[in-house]
């Protein structure tokens, strides 16, 4: 790696990328932007339509794919996800956890076994693919990539009934500072993407041109310094960087991906 050739750093071609959630809005993206720069990639989803469409159009776009239909569910399905990702390609250099999900309610509202499906999704089995990944890791030597999927709402507060998933983001806040701090001297590095509002199926109506559409989005880019939404584009150049060698001396770090929106 050399100062005079500065992109050789952003190289992950050949490095071999477990993605899970891949069926999801980040992990798509996740999956686009890793075949497209050269990766081998196991993505991992729990619809399989929606995981062999997305891994054939990154076999279109020229990258080796391996599918695996599941969903981190326990422990016993993490370390297979492991397992199998390293024995399709021989290796595991990086894992990126966009698996999770979000329930919306009032606290009042709630019961216990949602709050506790929402802590689970997002934060236990963000900890155990970890736990896993970094066993295949070590036992490699090489270093590696650990890339967890947080949220403003980890840093921030919201009035709709967010109280689960604000929780499970601050959570995965703290698994990712903890783990670059246990890791940082075996090379293993652990940093989040911390997005607010994307385009995605979920957020879409949010873009529309319909007077209540702009009503929520006016209100919201008000506190947004780039006066706009996020689109899918601004995640791959945060996403690179943490699957590479660029972001070898970063680790414990949450890149918020969120046009200023935590900066106010």
């Amino acid at each position: 790696m050399s100062l005079s050739d500065p992109l050789s750093m952003f190289d992950v071609k050949g490095k071999v990328a477990l993605i899970t959630g891949a069926s999801g809005a980040f992990g798509m993206v996740a999956a686009r932007v890793l075949a497209g720069a050269g990766s081998k990639i196991v993505l991992a989803a729990g619809n399989p339509d929606a995981l062999s469409e997305i891994a054939e159009e990154c076999r279109a776009a020229g990258a080796e794919v391996a599918e695996i239909n599941a969903r981190p569910s326990d422990e016993a399905a993490c370390e297979d996800m492991v397992a199998q990702a390293a024995a399709a390609f021989g290796a595991l250099d990086i894992l990126v956890v966009a698996s999770g999900m979000n329930k919306v309610a009032k606290i009042e509202e709630m019961a216990p076994e949602t709050f506790t499906s929402v802590m689970d999704a997002n934060v236990t089995q963000s900890w155990l693919l970890a736990r896993a990944a970094t066993r295949q890791m070590k036992a490699q030597g090489s270093g590696g990539k650990i890339v967890l999927v947080s949220s403003a709402r980890g840093l921030l507060g919201h009035p709709a009934g967010y109280t689960a998933y604000c929780a499970s983001k601050a959570a995965v806040d703290g698994i990712t500072k903890a783990l670059g701090c246990e890791l940082g001297p075996t090379g293993i590095t652990v940093n989040a993407i911390a997005p607010t509002v994307f385009r995605s199926p979920l957020t879409a109506w949010m873009f529309e041109d319909t007077p209540d559409a702009k009503t929520v989005r006016d209100g919201f880019l008000t506190r947004v310094p780039k006066g706009r939404l996020g689109e899918p584009e601004d995640l791959a150049g945060p996403l690179l960087f943490l699957a590479s060698k660029a972001s070898d001396f970063y680790t414990g770090h949450i890149l918020y991906a969120d046009g200023g929106y935590t900066a106010g």
